[in-house]
């Protein structure tokens, strides 16, 4: 390996992280990003005594290294990742590196929807089972720094597509597989099939003894499985079809958790989280307990005390009898088809931000038949414009969450629901969903 010299691209979650575990594993470290590094990124790269540059990139150095780590927010196709490439230097991911200094099992969850909730969840099972567990990746600390506090006997992982690129060697024990449908497509030159590709990559090097766990109601990942050989034993699970062999599906308002012919049956009003998509969750949670050899009893105890995660249909408050619900986490079209699906009152939708080639179509029956007005977020809203003028007759354009929050009051009467739900990224206006769900609660309670 010569020098042991590592070089991490991008000082956020992942970056500071990779940066803390290199450092206790004695590599020589060096973090370089383009943009300003936050403050609290600053001040642990100082603890730990890392060298750090902000604001550019020093080529000359960065292509001096032995390996590179770079962060899921920076695409493979800028000109410095293919200059690295060119000279031979292996580009991977955090993850991957993270992954060479732990024996765990890894239960690795991914999807374009419900990857946080069914992470979440997993987690719960597993460490009200009594097991030493720690939850990280895309959600909470990055899988490096939890790895740098502390090893553990099992880590239940959330995986984007982004990191999933950039891992090689890494494998997963059990792996679910939740959805596919179009999102950051820009990232895949807006090919679906590339980006489903990149989602598939979550079974790298898995053996016949692990485990994969999949949606078959997605159409995307039941022909990819049909089509391309799948190493670990495959386990579905469906709210739409009856499910003969191992799996889990639904059944007279039931569930039914089968595996190794030992069947669990749940009923739905027990589940914590309501709603179809989290029938899904919950499923897939369920399977991972099981396989883990975890009772019954302590899968159906966390399924119904399960509490649910801020920015997802989070409830904040009823105002002159309207509810208003924090959905900042949808990000995408389909986060937001679930997060309308599931109201039952009209619906004021505040929404909008960086469209990330964004096809509307599939959500116009259900904005036909559940909402009023649309009140846009965001500094371009033209394509929100174009895509609903002919359904709601209300579109409001603004620029703030206090005017857009103060919009939808006007908008609204007692009885209806006022929902943030985007559909979007919110980096146009702030600094990330939770930023964005945070001004939305904020807005709320100056009224």
């Amino acid at each position: 390996m010569g020098t042991n010299n590592i070089i991490i691209l991008g000082a956020g979650e992942s970056g500071v992280g990779a940066a803390v575990l290199a450092r206790k594993k004695g590599f020589d470290v060096f973090v370089s990003d383009n943009n300003r590094i936050k403050e609290k990124y600053k001040d642990v790269l100082s603890h730990f005594d890392i060298e750090f540059e902000e604001g550019k990139h020093s080529e000359n150095r960065i292509l001096q290294a032995t390996e590179v780590i770079k962060s899921p927010g920076i695409p493979d196709q800028v000109p410095l990742a293919k200059k690295i490439t060119k000279k031979g230097i292996p580009i991977i991911s955090e993850i991957e590196f993270a992954a060479r200094f732990t024996g765990a099992k890894l239960i690795c969850i991914t999807g374009s929807n419900g990857k946080t909730t069914t992470t979440l969840l997993t987690h719960h099972i597993l460490k009200k089972a009594g097991l030493d567990v720690a939850v990280a990746g895309n959600v909470g600390n990055s899988f490096a720094m939890e790895l740098a506090k502390q090893d553990h006997g099992y880590f239940v992982l959330e995986i984007s597509s982004f990191q999933l690129d950039g891992m090689f060697s890494f494998k997963a024990d059990i792996a679910i597989l939740l959805n596919i449908t179009p999102d950051h497509l820009d990232r895949y030159n807006y090919s679906f099939d590339d980006y489903a590709a990149s989602k598939f990559r979550i079974l790298r090097n898995m053996e016949n003894e692990d485990a994969f766990i999949y949606c078959m109601d997605d159409r995307v990942i039941s022909k990819k499985i049909r089509e391309d050989q799948v190493s670990p034993r495959i386990i579905p699970f469906s709210i739409n079809n009856v499910i003969e062999g191992e799996g889990a599906c639904l059944k007279d308002n039931n569930i039914i958790i089968n595996i190794q012919s030992n069947k669990q049956i749940m009923t739905l009003e027990s589940l914590a989280l309501q709603g179809k998509h989290n029938i899904y969750n919950s499923m897939a949670a369920a399977i991972a307990g099981r396989l883990l050899d975890i009772r019954k009893n302590h899968i159906q105890e966390s399924l119904s005390d399960f509490q649910n995660i801020e920015h997802r249909l989070e409830h904040v408050a009823i105002i002159q009898g309207m509810e208003f619900i924090n959905d900042s986490k949808a990000t995408n079209i389909n986060a937001a088809w679930y997060a309308l699906e599931s109201m039952q009152k009209e619906v004021i939708w505040i929404a909008g931000g960086i469209d990330k080639g964004n096809d509307y179509s599939m959500l116009f029956d259900l904005v036909k038949s559940k909402v009023k007005a649309i009140v846009c977020l965001g500094k371009d809203n033209e394509h929100i414009r174009n895509a609903f003028s002919d359904i709601v007759e209300t579109i409001i354009e603004t620029r703030s969450m206090d005017v857009a929050v103060q919009t939808a009051l006007y908008l609204g009467k007692k009885g209806d629901c006022i929902l943030l739900s985007p559909a979007c990224a919110s980096f146009d206006l702030f600094e990330n969903f939770e930023d964005r769900g945070n001004q939305f609660k904020e807005a709320i309670n100056g009224l």
